[in-house]
């Protein structure tokens, strides 16, 4: 049988730990979990989409007859713990800051932000059915919705999205990026919770997405896979750390279609209907209607050099 110094590598990981917590201020550990936990996270948007959709879902053998029961049970039991990960996040925010609420605010403060996330949960429900349909309708491939809901990447990418993003809007990252990088990991689909997005959103296959934090999509807009929704620049401050917060990612106005491996950079607008090729490059603003290919983007970008295809 093997043996290994475990009592070693015990002493040189706490050593490690250790440093880490001095350098980022935080030598003392308070009782308890000091985070929100992943494995936590994930059970909760299972049961959350269990809720949202039952009998494609849910449990194998859920029937009609208990659709209602079983909704109710798995929204308690996902909202009472969605409520514990909320208060951790919280502490966590305090401790950084600097502040000091009393533990009853906290719980309290938890509270109302998970009874807001409730309160939107129908609204999400009927955004996603909008999501499938827009996937049904916009692949000749999909015999059904139902094949749509179970199988295509882009729509399990949409559910986690419609839920980090209302766990963003009530400032709550940490749980929002957990919830969004579940789906990440799952599809190769890299959506980050700020980024707003309409009705009727469509991803088709999906891999290579990434779509930034301040990017704005309308409605009935598809992309393709490879698409990156990314930012052109990166401004730094007086110390050399890049800036947060600012605006720096495309407006996708409605019904606009994107195809496979087109780049869109920096705070542009993609006017309404426009069509965008594959493998185009573009960081200026597209106006209404226009359809963007290599070959016009490599008139526009005569004599200058596209970093990637063709530019615009």
């Amino acid at each position: 049988m093997a043996t290994f110094d475990i009592a070693g590598l015990g002493r040189q990981l706490h050593a490690a730990r250790s440093e880490w917590r001095r350098a980022q201020n935080r030598e003392q550990e308070p009782a308890g979990r000091e985070f929100p936990s992943r494995d936590a996270v994930a059970r909760i948007v299972e049961q959350l989409k269990g809720a949202l959709f039952p009998l494609r879902l849910g449990p194998h053998d859920l029937r009609p007859e208990s659709e209602d029961i079983f909704v109710a049970h798995e929204l308690d039991a996902a909202l009472q713990a969605l409520h514990g990960q909320i208060v951790l996040e919280l502490r966590h925010v305090a401790r950084r800051t600097g502040a000091h609420p009393a533990p009853e605010q906290t719980a309290a403060t938890a509270l109302e932000a998970a009874r807001s996330f409730a309160g939107t949960l129908p609204g999400i429900r009927r955004l996603l059915d909008s999501d499938v349909l827009a996937a049904f309708h916009g692949d000749p491939a999909a015999r059904s919705v139902d094949e749509v809901l179970l199988c295509y990447p882009g729509v399990l990418a949409m559910i986690h999205h419609r839920l980090a993003h209302v766990l963003y809007g009530l400032e709550l990252p940490l749980l929002a990026r957990m919830v969004s990088e579940l789906a990440h990991a799952q599809t190769g689909i890299d959506i980050h919770p700020g980024a707003r997005i309409g009705a009727g959103f469509f991803i088709d296959h999906g891999t290579g997405v990434v779509i930034g934090e301040t990017a704005v999509i309308g409605e009935q807009v598809r992309l393709y896979q490879a698409v990156t929704l990314g930012a052109k620049r990166f401004p730094s401050d007086a110390d050399g750390r890049l800036k947060k917060g600012l605006a720096r990612h495309p407006i996708v106005e409605d019904g606009v279609v994107i195809y496979a491996g087109a780049t869109i950079l920096g705070r542009v607008t993609l006017g309404r209907g426009a069509v965008i090729g594959g493998n185009v490059w573009v960081t200026s603003d597209v106006p209404a209607g226009a359809h963007i290919t290599q070959a016009t983007a490599r008139e526009s970008a005569a004599g200058q050099e596209a970093p990637r295809g063709a530019g615009v």
